[in-house]
């Protein structure tokens, strides 16, 4: 080893090298040293601000009722006159006429007896974000008085491209907070339940618990959590309990494309599907209404945003997430969607409630039924006008598949006329028609004079008696069915006469 050594330090070279480690370390340990002493210079700082007990003017911070720092989120004057009126009115002492005065255009709409159901209402909502916050906003501003939210959630910078109420006064307070410190200074005589909790099956009991005796008369399912939002809905479903559940808004952009129906037809929203396999294995096939929207992914449309790879170097991605479960991708979204979706959950609540008559139409991505039904039509005019003595080839008909589309969803609600089925439709003529029914005036062309108001929706197997029968044979509707069915399709038919003016 000393031989090793008075080798090196014989040579120049050796020489510069040692001497170049030496100082290396020397520099790095004055570095570390240097860096030691400021980080004890200032904790000692940081120890000695401390005050000690007994010292004067050390009063707590206080935190505000929406868990935020007092001297940081102080309410203003406006919150503090709003907060103070807010608590008069639930204690009754708001004038009625007032409230009525500010209901008044939904009280020409629901009448009377509508508008005293929704106030009476008890509604819970889960989920405050994009689209918990707008239904709830809309039910507020409708008159529900009593309102339960649960969210775990705070405001966020990005919360505000799509959130309701919030405010940049806002950020870092619970969301269900936000929304009740908001629309108290719109209805202050709603009375507010705010959870700010994550709801699970394990706390559900307590959380969809009945408000002051009342039972909730509707629950809002707007969350984005495939764990709780399972939960949530079969607890709902087995518990009987009306809700109505929010689809993903995410990545969405086309409002036409947007829909309200059984959890069973939403075939076309990758949210739903998660739920309604899981929901499945729980023995919940359908008899949930969701919000959901059927536009597909495409080139050049948003999707959700892959982690980087330098996160998944980190090790398990699971970790990243704020909670246990919860996504930790970016999704994006247009503010207006979750809106949309929203309002549509808020209207179909209201409606619900105050008993106003509705009937949704179903999914219009049905091109090619309708283009099946136009060519069964048009094989029925050709059947008709050989037993006619008519010949048939090269006839047409003047209807398009847009008529055939209208006649359908908005006539006669995606439904049979006979039975109210929904599957394997068709559209034929209710009335035999008369001899002179073809025209071919024109040479070259023949054309049944076919109109849109002799025509009904019945399924194949019931267009197929009816033409034997009626259009071909010598039995009229009447003989054919009851009084009610005859009822309801001249109802239909001025139904189109009405509306054809303004399609």
């Amino acid at each position: 080893m000393s031989s090793w050594i008075s080798r090196a330090t014989s040579s120049h070279r050796a020489q510069l090298i040692t001497t170049a480690i030496v100082s290396g370390v020397v520099v790095g340990g004055a570095i570390l040293g240097a860096q030691e002493v400021r980080r004890q210079y200032r904790v000692a700082k940081l120890k000695d601000s401390i005050p000690e007990p007994g010292e004067e003017d050390q009063t707590p911070t206080r935190l505000t009722e929406f868990g935020a720092a007092s001297q940081v989120f102080a309410p203003s004057k406006e919150d503090e006159r709003s907060m103070e009126l807010a608590a008069r009115a639930r204690r009754g002492d708001y004038d009625d006429d007032l409230i009525l005065e500010q209901l008044a255009r939904n009280r020409v709409f629901l009448k009377d007896d509508g508008l005293e159901k929704l106030r009476s209402a008890f509604v819970i909502v889960v989920g405050c974000g994009g689209v918990g916050s707008h239904a709830t906003a809309a039910l507020a501003r409708s008159g529900v008085s009593k309102l339960r939210l649960i969210d775990f959630d705070q405001v966020t910078l990005s919360s505000l491209n799509r959130h309701a109420v919030a405010t940049l006064a806002d950020v870092g307070t619970p969301k269900v907070h936000c929304i009740r410190r908001r629309l108290e200074q719109i209805t202050p005589w709603t009375h507010f339940d705010c959870r700010n909790e994550l709801f699970s099956e394990s706390t559900a009991d307590l959380q969809l618990a009945p408000m002051n005796g009342q039972a909730p008369d509707f629950v809002i399912d707007a969350i984005d959590n495939i764990d709780s939002k399972v939960a949530l809905l079969h607890y709902c479903h087995k518990n009987k309990i009306p809700v109505i559940s929010s689809m993903g808004a995410g990545c969405k952009s086309d409002p036409t494309k947007i829909f309200i129906g059984d959890i069973s037809n939403s075939t076309d929203d990758p949210l739903s599907k998660s739920t309604r396999r899981r929901l499945r294995l729980l023995g919940v096939k359908d008899g949930i209404p969701v919000v959901y929207s059927t536009e597909k992914p495409g080139p050049g449309k948003a999707e959700l945003l892959p982690l980087p790879e330098e996160e998944f170097a980190k090790g398990s991605v699971g970790e990243l997430g704020v909670l246990p479960d919860f996504r930790v991708r970016i999704l994006p979204v247009l503010g207006t969607m979750p809106a949309i979706f929203g309002l549509c959950v808020a209207n179909h609540v209201i409606l619900e409630i105050t008993g106003y008559p509705h009937q949704y139409l179903p999914s219009k991505s049905r091109d090619a039924m309708y283009n099946g039904i136009l060519g069964a039509l048009q094989g029925s005019e050709e059947r008709i006008a050989r037993t006619r003595g008519f010949d048939s080839q090269g006839l047409k008909i003047p209807i398009t598949q847009d008529d055939v589309g209208y006649l359908i969803e908005e006539v006669y609600n995606g439904r049979s006329v006979i039975s109210g089925l929904f599957t394997r439709l068709c559209l034929v003529r209710w009335e035999r028609p008369g001899e002179d029914f073809i025209d071919n005036r024109t040479p070259g062309q023949k054309n049944t004079l076919l109109q849109m108001k002799d025509l009904v929706c019945m399924t194949k197997e019931e267009a197929a008696k009816h033409e034997k029968e009626v259009l071909k044979g010598d039995k009229s509707p009447e003989a054919l069915y009851d009084a009610k069915i005859v009822d309801l399709v001249k109802l239909k038919m001025k139904e189109e006469e009405k509306f054809e003016r303004f399609r």
